[in-house]
């Protein structure tokens, strides 16, 4: 007997509660599915579901084995992914991947620390955003990954949810920049300096949503990532960015520096703002390599980015716009 095939068939009429929608998603016809599920229970001795000419009700005893079948069945699919990269030759490498945001002491971290934890696989890490880490996800060209939420995390699994409050920044002589927190609304007057909305379409839409909420509605949003080109935007637009503390050089976050710099960091009062990180691969291709970096890189966010947990006991759920836990 095939186990994994007959537990595919198994987890999919659990899913589905029905032959034929179940013998559609896995692209069979229904008698040999109902075959399959039979012979299942015969030599497991126990009776998975209860049929009718109506419907398919799981039993108390598949319920119980639900859980386990869907664990082998990511492991299968870990186990396949690890001899597909033998078979392509790409053994001994973990491709990974974090967002341009992160700051160099947590790029260095993580550097350091992924071989002490695993010594197995050369890691190959890559600054990408999290509309080209889906991408790469979406075409197997990328093993683990640090994205932002919100974004649609189908077909994803994730590590804990790690928030990184923002902050603004903004020209030394502005009235806010005297104040130990900055409200938004007195933010009013000035240009907002974001990434380019490709790069996290969802996000971005959401920090103006949250803004507008909390009285600022920028006149105009201009777009830049790199840090001098931010600061010289912030220094000679009439506009204002936003970023975590980690992020900003000393001379910036520090009140007492020398004004030669010409931009201050300013938290937000309430701290309505953050960047929402999490850990993620695709379902069923964790493994033990992208297990240590997963571990890793939240450690390094944690410790070099103050970074702190803020993810529910419960799943997320996808919403419109944004993915926050409801």
């Amino acid at each position: 007997m095939d186990l994994v095939r007959h537990l595919e068939c198994f987890v999919a009429v659990a899913e589905q509660s029905h032959f034929g929608r179940a013998a559609a998603h896995l692209g069979m016809a229904q008698p040999p599915l109902s075959q399959r599920i039979q012979r299942l229970e015969r030599e497991l001795g126990v009776r998975l579901f209860e049929r009718t000419s109506r419907q398919v009700t799981i039993t108390e005893s598949g319920t119980l084995l639900l859980a386990e079948a869907r664990e082998l069945l990511a492991r299968s699919e870990a186990f396949m992914a690890t001899a597909r990269r033998i078979r392509d030759g790409e053994t001994g490498l973990l491709r990974a991947a974090l967002s341009p945001d992160i700051a160099g002491e947590t790029v260095a971290a993580v550097l350091a620390d992924f071989p002490r934890r695993h010594a197995g696989p050369e890691l190959e890490l890559h600054e990408l955003s999290t509309a080209q880490q889906l991408a790469r996800f979406a075409s197997h060209d990328l093993d683990v990954g640090v994205i932002h939420h919100p974004c649609d995390v189908s077909g994803l699994e994730l590590g804990p949810v790690l928030r990184r409050e923002l902050g603004v920044l903004l020209p030394r002589s502005a009235a806010a920049a005297v104040l130990d927190e900055v409200p938004l609304a007195s933010l009013t007057g000035y240009d907002l300096i974001l990434f380019p909305r490709n790069s996290a379409p969802a996000l971005y839409d959401d920090l103006l949503t949250t803004c507008a909420r909390n009285g600022y509605t920028p006149a105009a949003v201009r777009h830049g990532q790199g840090a001098s080109f931010v600061r010289g935007l912030v220094l000679s637009a009439g506009a204002v960015a936003l970023g975590p503390y980690d992020a900003q050089p000393a001379d910036v976050r520090d009140r007492n520096a020398d004004a030669g710099s010409g931009v201050v960091w300013r938290p937000l009062a309430g701290a309505p703002l953050a960047w929402r990180h999490s850990v993620a691969w695709p379902k069923g291709r964790g493994d033990a390599a992208v297990n240590a970096f997963a571990e890793v890189a939240t450690h390094a966010l944690r410790t070099t980015a103050g970074a702190r947990g803020e993810a529910p006991a419960g799943p997320l759920h996808l919403r419109p716009a944004s993915e926050y836990w409801l």
